[in-house]
């Protein structure tokens, strides 16, 4: 029961105090099954609806509540949404407000840790459940700011998440992406929009001494690939000199890399006219359009054929989009891992070697491994691993959230 005054006087004195402000009767609770009491300990925010006991008050969709295990005891404080499968999500483990200045405070410790971690220009500023903000993502692309509230309850603080970018950065703008599916589940519509002042949505920003054109509005996802930051780095001793071929480039990232790092030759490939537009335009910004170029082909169609056409490449790269998010067809992504792999390998020269990638966060990175040895088995190549690393690290990885641990990023040397 949640009891509203609209304000309050106190008399001090000669004089009279004000206050508007909201008097809880009590908090909205939510009690736990004794089952689940462990992983919700454990560290794990979630807490789905087939978990819960019991829950008392009068609780609205996106409300704050105090959740408790079975024994009484307090597991956190948190938003709840009734109509979603993950009922309540935990903001804090501590019995402290949640309000503008919690969110203040959550940024603000966010940034620190990219700062210490040595990512300030572009990077992932909050990283939803791993920076203990479920469903919240911003990225930050030098002075412009993306968000993505993605769930019911932390949409309804999107205004003190807006304050506190304000506040700590002074952007020269700020851009909503929630034009994806996920926020249907939460009851909210898909948008997007200025959360500042209008400004140019077509950006440059600077990326291991390279330029890349950024479209805020409409590129995917938040308008660039922020996690693979670093691994495009990890390619620069192995291209030198080599001819490439990257499939699903979309635009151009890995493939101007490799031309800046030295490679003789690079073709990148990719469904989209737009984003093969869009590459062209990067690789001229930085005048390898010489060394580089793109065209719009069907790369699950070109490494089939090309394959059997006997194409050779010194370096192969597939940074293929997220082939799932669905658990019912995750076989069907692994045997498109391997398809797409083993066509890789066997246009790869004797000694070369084949960049590989996987975003879908439902395979694992055991399970992507497999999925690679299989195809390397089925062309008769044999592979020897030069790095396996995951996401950039301001993407940070929370042991037992397995939603955080989501790119494989693999390199290996191909011979016969």
């Amino acid at each position: 029961m949640l009891l509203s005054f609209g304000f309050c006087v106190l008399r001090l004195g000669l004089g009279f105090k004000f206050w508007d402000f909201r008097f809880y009767l009590y908090r909205m609770n939510v009690y736990l099954k004794k089952r689940i009491a462990q992983r919700i300990a454990n560290g794990h925010p979630w807490i789905y609806g087939n978990e819960i006991e019991k829950i008392t008050g009068d609780v609205n969709a996106g409300d704050i509540v105090d959740v408790f295990y079975g024994d009484g005891a307090f597991a956190g404080r948190g938003y709840i949404n009734p109509q979603s499968q993950i009922t309540v999500r935990l903001l804090t483990r501590k019995k402290e407000d949640i309000n503008d200045a919690f969110f203040l405070r959550r940024i603000q410790e966010a940034w620190h840790y990219r700062q210490k971690t040595g990512y300030t220009e572009n990077c992932r500023l909050v990283f939803g459940e791993a920076d203990y903000m479920p469903a919240l993502i911003i990225d930050k692309f030098n002075d412009y700011f993306v968000v993505q509230t993605l769930s019911l309850g932390m949409d309804i603080w999107k205004p003190a998440i807006v304050k506190a970018i304000q506040k700590i950065f002074t952007p020269k703008g700020i851009y909503e992406r929630n034009d994806v599916p996920v926020r249907e589940l939460e009851g909210l519509q898909q948008q997007k929009g200025f959360l500042s002042e209008a400004f140019d949505t077509n950006i440059i920003i600077n990326e291991n001494g390279l330029k890349f054109y950024v479209d805020l509005k409409d590129g995917q996802k938040t308008g660039y690939f922020l996690d693979q930051q670093d691994n495009r780095r990890a390619i620069k001793h192995i291209v030198k000199g080599a001819d490439v071929l990257g499939a699903f480039t979309y635009t151009g990232t890995f493939e101007i890399h490799a031309a800046h790092y030295g490679a003789k030759s690079v073709l990148g490939i990719d469904i989209s006219e737009n984003a093969v537009t869009q590459a062209n335009r990067n690789a001229a910004l930085n005048g390898l359009e010489n060394i580089c170029r793109f065209e719009a082909v069907n790369a699950f169609d070109v490494l089939k054929s090309w394959a059997k056409d006997g194409r050779q490449y010194d370096v192969v790269m597939l940074d293929p989009p997220a082939f799932t998010k669905s658990r019912e067809n995750i076989q069907k992504a692994l045997t498109g891992y391997k398809e797409i792999n083993l066509r890789g390998m066997k246009m790869v020269k004797n000694g070369g070697f084949l960049v590989t990638s996987s975003c879908t966060n439902l395979v694992s990175p055991e399970l992507f491994m497999q999925t690679i040895e299989t195809a390397a088995h089925d062309a008769k190549k044999k592979i020897r691993q030069v790095t396996f690393r995951a996401q950039a690290s301001d993407h940070t990885i929370i042991w037992g959230l397995e939603n955080t641990n989501y790119l494989k990023f693999l390199i290996v040397e191909v011979s016969a």
